[in-house]
């Protein structure tokens, strides 16, 4: 197989940017480096291609070698002769699926002890022979004589016909033509149905007597069967037209006017139902669980990623409230950086009660600090503690001329990461709750730095997360977090540990001594300075040094995406445009696009400074916005002063509401009601759409109206259709 030409195929993308890509790979770089540094070398293939690209160049390197494997293992058989292996090869190598190969192999593979294994053991392959060319005037019965040895354990002729019965049953079921027609016809024609068990559980009430097509089932009902199976819930078939696959079968193994046609049906039915449909029904199960991994993963991916771009709220003084009852709520301020200022425990939520004491507290503290905004979790207790907060800022923001507000945020994996051996390190004089509130006041600061210290798998966007498949999982969430670190870029003298490990280059160990070097050395002074770091050396300098920012260099470029390779390109642009390195940090910058565009076409400047065309273009945006944070341009996360109760909710209401999770039936919309409400796919917009991620991100800001409100089930049911979709 010519991968690269198939790669090139499937992903619509040119050949050579695909070798070049793939040569770089190969190379050791990292797709965040290749995508940000390399883009004249791929032609601009972005971090979602790149991604493509090598999971796809994975699965067929994969294939590669399993060819090889299974044509040397057949050839070791000595099972074939030369024409058959020239057949077999050239069969191996038109195998465009894993799947494939392995039918092709099925016959020469090593069994384990079968019911043809022990007729072969008995001699009765001749006679499964005989059967098999099905030949006119051939006496069955005369013919099995033949094959009657006690001593072998045949006693008579019924037990030799049902020996090669079990034989010829075998050989059919590893015919990989046979396997791949009625692949083929199941994937098309099959259907999933489901029973509930004795077992009650009303989660799984719609599928007590449920039946859907193979072939347009839904991913999310895929894993919602597979886990009330796994629950014991329910009892799950495939469901098919035996007959007519046993008819399939009968047509490519019985011969016209057969003079064995009965027997054969006979071995056409028992191959079918003990061995071929068992094994196909496992296989089609599988790669529906597959799908719909893949799709679920995809998901996630996407929602973790807009996620973790949140616009950070910067420049405020916040207030972490991890809300409580019995134990009360733990309270943390933190200044503009995030260092913690000051934590206490309040309790205004039942059973104490202590609303007036609480807000004393909270009123100093955030007069004292001048705390601008109060970041409360969600879980438990936190509708109470957001009416609570709300009646507070009432009171406060008659007082005070900069008004403050609030914003509950999601602490999935708070928890997760307070008791964790990192959040023990960073706040080992706290308990395990008040770091909570830390993370949350932290999580509105900056969502990104903060979520990187929690494993992707706990953040709580996605669906069916625990039941994917670790590695995948892990491999498409890490590139996710990897992706959007390098997209922003890390302060080389605050990044955590956990936030450097997610730099291009850079893995656990090397970001563990960074941080290190820093504790004994001080502040990095300029980006060269990490090539003293131990076990961080040329190849790794390559892929982080430009993701790195030092914002206490001399040299202005180290504040900057450009890469330090350009550093030379990058002060030949500013001389051409009249300006020095220290013009880099002021105002004047500003005009350098239109004094670069002023020396002649793009490509014409790219080539006095010696770089490439897309090269100059990002090194025009670093220059003019230096350190710039791509999050700065989308719209800001939406800050509250009141709240509602879900009684409050009426039908034809029009509220605003973020966007808190994307899944395959619609989407959950906070609404400042403590329940997210729900906007079904069908209500996203009047055009159909195949997913909901097509028109909505995490974090976006709608327009949504109320439809009906569920009291008893707190269920809100919202559309967007007649709204403007969308603020983002």
């Amino acid at each position: 197989m010519d991968i690269l030409q198939t790669l090139a195929k499937e992903l619509s993308i040119p050949k050579g940017q695909i070798e070049s890509a793939v040569k770089l790979m190969d190379e050791g770089n990292t797709i965040p480096f290749i995508a940000r540094y390399r883009k004249e070398v791929t032609g601009g293939l972005d971090d979602t291609a790149l991604h493509a690209l090598e999971e796809r160049l994975s699965y067929l390197r994969s294939l590669e070698k399993r060819k090889q494997e299974v044509t040397a293992l057949i050839e070791a058989s000595g099972k074939l002769d030369e024409k058959q292996m020239r057949e077999m090869r050239l069969a191996l190598e038109e195998a465009k699926m894993l799947s494939e190969v392995e039918d092709l192999y099925r016959p020469y593979k090593q069994k384990r002890k079968t019911r043809a294994s022990m007729a072969k053991e008995k001699g009765l392959e001749g006679l499964a022979e005989f059967i098999r060319l099905q030949r006119a005037g051939g006496n069955l019965e005369t013919e099995a004589q033949k094959y009657v040895d006690a001593q072998k354990g045949v006693e008579d002729i019924q037990t030799a016909l049902t020996g090669a019965q079990d034989i010829l049953a075998e050989e059919i079921s590893d015919s990989a033509e046979i396997r791949s027609q009625l692949r083929e016809y199941l994937q098309k024609n099959a259907q999933i149905s489901t029973t509930k068990s004795t077992i009650e559980n009303q989660i799984y009430d719609m599928y007590s007597e449920y039946s859907e097509s193979v072939r347009k089932i839904a991913p999310h009902r895929v894993l919602a069967i597979d886990r009330g199976e796994r629950e014991d819930a329910l009892k799950v078939t495939l469901e098919a037209d035996h007959e007519q696959c046993v008819q399939m079968i009968a047509q490519r193994v019985i011969h016209k006017n057969s003079p064995f046609g009965q027997l054969l049906l006979e071995v056409c039915q028992d191959s079918y139902k003990r061995l071929l449909f068992p094994s196909l029904e496992r296989e089609l199960r599988a790669q529906l669980t597959e799908k719909a991994c893949s799709q679920a993963i995809g998901v996630f991916s996407e929602n973790l990623k807009h996620l973790l771009m949140q616009p950070p709220v910067k420049g405020a003084v916040t207030m972490g409230f991890d809300p409580a009852y019995r134990t009360g709520c733990k309270i943390a301020v933190v200044d503009e950086t995030g260092k913690v200022l000051e934590t206490t425990v309040v309790y205004p939520t039942p059973p104490q009660s202590k609303t007036e004491q609480a807000k004393e507290t909270l009123s100093r503290l955030i007069k004292k600090y001048g705390v601008t905004v109060i970041a409360i979790g969600n879980g438990t207790a936190s509708k109470e503690s957001e009416i609570f907060v709300s009646e507070l800022l009432a009171e406060i923001n008659r007082q005070v001329s900069n008004k403050v507000s609030y914003m509950v945020v999601s602490e999935a994996g708070a928890s997760v990461y307070s008791a964790s051996k990192l959040g023990a390190q960073e706040f080992p004089q706290f308990d395990v709750s008040l770091r909570s509130a830390v993370s949350i006041a932290r999580r509105l600061q900056d969502p990104l730095a903060e979520l990187v210290k929690i494993d992707p798998k706990a953040i709580g966007v996605g669906q069916y997360q625990h039941d994917m498949p670790p590695k995948e999982m892990d491999a498409a969430l890490g590139g996710v977090v990897e992706d959007c670190v390098n997209k922003v870029g890390v302060d080389l003298n605050t990044a955590s540990q956990s936030l450097l490990s997610y730099v291009a280059g850079v893995n656990a160990s090397v970001a563990k001594n960074i941080v290190t070097y820093r504790e004994e050395n001080g502040s990095f002074t300029k980006r060269n300075e990490l090539m003293k770091v131990p076990k961080l050396g040329k190849k790794a300098f390559e892929q982080c040094a430009g993701f790195l920012r030092v914002p206490e260099s001399e040299n202005p470029l180290d504040h900057t995406g450009v890469h330090p390779e350009s550093y030379e390109a990058a002060k030949k642009l500013l001389t051409l445009c009249g300006y020095c390195l220290e013009d880099v940090l002021g105002t004047e910058i500003a005009q350098l696009p239109k004094r670069a565009a002023a020396l002649g076409t793009w490509g014409q400047v790219a080539d006095r400074i010696g770089v490439g065309e897309p090269t100059l273009m990002d090194m025009i945006s670093e220059l003019v916005k230096p350190g710039r944070d791509p999050r700065d341009e989308l719209p800001k996360p939406l800050l509250r002063t009141d709240v509602m109760e879900l009684s409050d909710l009426k039908p034809e209401m029009v509220l605003t509401g973020t966007v808190r999770n994307v899944t395959d039936f619609g989407a959950f919309v906070d609404i400042a009601v403590h329940e997210d409400g729900l906007v079904h796919i069908s209500q996203i917009c009047d055009r159909y759409i195949k997913h909901p991620s097509e028109v909505l991100k995490v974090g976006d800001i709608v327009k949504v109206k109320v439809l009906d409100v569920d009291l008893k089930r707190k269920r809100i049911s919202l559309t967007m259709k007649g709204l403007e979709e969308k603020s983002r």
